[in-house]
């Protein structure tokens, strides 16, 4: 069994986002959106309760999952190994696609706004959807959200690539239009210490191997 131990701090919240399993439209390099229906597959369930497995021994507080079904069917394997109910949260669902919702993006990639989005993603806003700094602030607001309404407790947030490669780029201090160089694969854990301080950590991106304990964020409090 996979273990992931943390180091608890007064005042600590820990956040860890989970990135959906594979399915097959990403397989077919096509933007599934915010479209029904589009359900892991075989090795995208297997990916999911591999992540289950190695959150199998935190004392997890609360689960909570983009409402988008591929999200809701990876946290179902958490809720079930943590005995736990999944918490809709939609502002960390999918980027709102608009008319580009269900096209190949090799279409796409032949029209000029495929430039913009892919180098200078903080220009664009997807026709009749989102801007992707729309998509960061909620996403973020959600996630200062959380650690304000827990303290010292460990939370799940499973939600989608973009997302959380928007939400690693507003805490590292990355530019939007560099949000794209970070690579966030299916299933991955990625992991937030967020201090009562307002002090951010970004503790484990993008980890789909063997999680040896996590290193203490501050010195133990002398007694």
């Amino acid at each position: 069994m996979l273990l992931l131990q943390l180091c608890y701090h007064w005042g600590m919240v820990t956040v860890i986002l989970v990135r959906h399993g594979e399915n097959d439209w990403v397989k077919k390099h096509r933007l599934a959106g915010w479209i029904e229906g589009v359900h892991l597959n075989k090795n995208g369930r297997s990916q999911a309760q591999d992540a289950a497995k190695r959150l199998n021994n935190l004392p997890i507080k609360a689960l909570y999952s983009s409402p988008v079904t591929r999200c809701m069917e990876t946290a179902a394997f958490i809720a079930q190994a943590q005995e736990l109910d999944i918490i809709k949260l939609e502002a960390v669902g999918e980027v709102r696609c608009g008319d580009w919702e269900g096209k190949k993006i090799k279409k796409l990639a032949t029209k000029p706004e495929w430039q913009v989005v892919q180098y200078y993603p903080s220009r664009f806003r997807f026709p009749k959807g989102e801007a992707l700094r729309e998509v960061q602030f909620r996403a973020i607001q959600a996630i200062e959200n959380l650690s304000k309404k827990y303290k010292d407790d460990i939370i799940v947030v499973v939600s989608h690539a973009d997302v959380i490669k928007l939400v690693l780029a507003h805490y590292l201090g990355v530019h939007i239009d560099l949000f794209q160089r970070i690579v966030i694969s299916p299933a991955s854990l990625t992991v937030l210490a967020l201090m009562e301080n307002g002090v951010v950590r970004v503790v484990r991106v993008n980890d789909t191997g063997l999680l040896q304990p996590l290193p203490g964020l501050l010195p133990e409090k002398k007694k």
